[in-house]
C-alpha cells in the first residue's frame, strides 16, 4: 500500500479531474444533490479539502491537545446531525461563499495548491502535528489528510452525482482508506452485525450503516 501522502495527492487529483469538467462549470448555480449547496458550493468545499492542507502546513498548533484520527469523529459536531444543524450550516456557508468566485477562481486556486502540496508533502514527517486550523484540537499529518481523503471520496460522489457524470474512479489504496474509515464509522454508529447484514446478508440488511 501506498504511504498516506501518496494516496491523499492521488485523491486530490482525481477531485480536481471531476471539477475540470464542463458540466460543474455549466451548472454552477443550480442546486447539488446535497440539501442548501448549489453545485458551486459543493464544487467550493471539495476545492477546500486541497486548499485547507496548504493551510494547515503553515498553521500553528501551539497549545492545541493532540487526538487520534477517530477522536476527531467522535468529536466533531457535524458527525450524524440534520442539514440544519449549526455545524452543517456553517460548512455550506462557507462553500457558498467560496464560489460566488467562480468556477475558474475556484479551480485555478485549487490547482495552485495541488501543486505547492506535490513538492512539499513527500519530505514531510507524518507524525507532525497539522489538522485543520478552525479545529479546537490538532491531530498527526497522517491523521488529518486520512480526513482529507475521506473528504475527496465521499463529496467527488456527491459533485459528480450533482451534475449527473459518472464518479471518477480512485486510486485503490485512497479509496480503501476511506472506506476503512466509512466501515469503522458505521459499525461505532450502528454495530457489527448492523454493518455485516448491509454489506453480506441483504435480505436482513439495515435501512442505513451510514457511517456519517
Amino acid at each position: 500500500m501506498t504511504d498516506t501522502p501518496s494516496q491523499y495527492l492521488a485523491a486530490a487529483r482525481t477531485a480536481l479531474g471531476l471539477l475540470e469538467d464542463p458540466a460543474v462549470a455549466g451548472a454552477w448555480d443550480g442546486p447539488s444533490a446535497l440539501e442548501g449547496f448549489t453545485v458551486g458550493g459543493l464544487a467550493a468545499h471539495l476545492a477546500q479539502q486541497v486548499t485547507s492542507v496548504t493551510g494547515a502546513l503553515a498553521a500553528d498548533y501551539a497549545g492545541k491537545p493532540l487526538i487520534g484520527l477517530f477522536e476527531h469523529y467522535d468529536r466533531a459536531a457535524w458527525v450524524g446531525t440534520g442539514t440544519e444543524g449549526d455545524a452543517n450550516a456553517a460548512i455550506r456557508a462557507g462553500g457558498e461563499e467560496a464560489a460566488q468566485r467562480g468556477p475558474d477562481a475556484v479551480l485555478d486556486q485549487a490547482r495552485e495548491a495541488l501543486a505547492e502540496l506535490e513538492a512539499a508533502l513527500p519530505g514531510l514527517d507524518g507524525s507532525r502535528i497539522s489538522g485543520n486550523t478552525r479545529w479546537p484540537y490538532a491531530t498527526t499529518l497522517h491523521d488529518f489528510l486520512h480526513t482529507r481523503i475521506l473528504e475527496l471520496v465521499v463529496h467527488t460522489d456527491d459533485l459528480a452525482h450533482s451534475v449527473g457524470v459518472d464518479t471518477p474512479v480512485f486510486d485503490q489504496d485512497a479509496f480503501d482508506t476511506a472506506a476503512h474509515m466509512l466501515t469503522r464509522l458505521s459499525a461505532k454508529r450502528h454495530g457489527q452485525a448492523a454493518l455485516v447484514r448491509a454489506l453480506a446478508r441483504s435480505e436482513r440488511a439495515p435501512e442505513t450503516v451510514s457511517g456519517l
